[in-house]
């Protein structure tokens, strides 16, 4: 498993014993456990391995989730703080860095980046900061939209492209309403969209889909009313987590820059 940090210079962090109580206790009583923790000043590898017990925890409804842990292929950045001005910065290094790894390689592969700050009170002030650094990483990338998605962030066919790759982003953090969102700090998933399109030619997807959505139902007790599939609504309602009707707007403002497959098609 690939990990990554970026720290600023600040206080030696502090030991903190990232165990979590038996899996028979339940997906909550473990995020209870990881939340009580004092990860804003742990060292990365308890930051990393609170991420770890959660989603590798038998109730934990993603499978792709599961599957990159289990076989190491999920990078790992621990940032200080969300709303820095280096932040995006070092985030599209990071995320370029990781599309390059791994081009060419086969199964599911993840990038996540854990921000020790700030603390979020609510779902609707975790939303802001996740897309206030998006319209940020944006701003600072170069290169044009991933081909294959639309730039669009109301098209049904959007997805976020950062570095020329599109990905389907995923925010947890500690005040959400959905259990599988809830992680002990804030942090954003980015899941290459290639890899889903792979899984569709492979014809895997639909069942894998549906047994997420079970899975997820049984956890919470109900279905995620965001949940859509890609060319129904924009994914970016999806993004943060928060419920939102279907004609709620992103605020993320995409340069007017061609894409790629838009190009092809001149």
């Amino acid at each position: 498993m690939y990990r990554e940090a970026h720290h600023a210079a600040s206080s030696p962090p502090q030991e903190v014993r990232t165990e979590a109580p038996p899996e028979e206790h339940g997906l909550e009583t473990t995020l209870d456990t990881l939340h009580a923790m004092d990860l804003q000043h742990a060292p990365e590898q308890d930051v990393v391995r609170a991420m770890e017990l959660m989603v590798t925890h038998a109730e934990f409804p993603c499978l792709g989730a599961k599957s990159v842990f289990r076989r190491g292929s999920v990078v790992h950045a621990v940032l200080d703080d969300m709303d820095a001005p280096d932040t995006p910065q070092v985030l599209l290094e990071r995320l370029t860095r990781f599309a390059d790894d791994i081009d060419g390689e086969d199964g599911f592969h993840s990038f996540i980046a854990t921000f020790r700050r700030p603390e979020h009170d609510d779902e609707a002030a975790f939303e802001a900061s996740l897309f206030a650094l998006l319209q940020r990483l944006h701003d600072a990338d170069a290169e044009t939209w991933a081909p294959g998605v639309e730039a669009d962030p109301n098209d049904p066919h959007f997805a976020f492209s950062a570095g020329g790759t599109a990905y389907f982003i995923v925010g947890l953090h500690p005040a959400a309403s959905r259990v599988a969102r809830r992680a002990a700090l804030a942090t954003l998933v980015f899941n290459p969209h290639d890899q889903f399109e792979q899984l569709r030619a492979d014809g895997r997807f639909d069942g894998m889909r549906a047994t997420i959505r079970r899975r997820d139902e049984h956890l919470q007790g109900s279905v995620n009313p965001m949940v859509a599939d890609h060319g129904e609504s924009s994914e970016a309602l999806q993004y943060s987590g928060r419920e939102h009707d279907l004609d709620w707007e992103p605020p993320l403002e995409v340069h007017p820059t061609p894409s790629l497959h838009e190009e092809d098609r001149r």
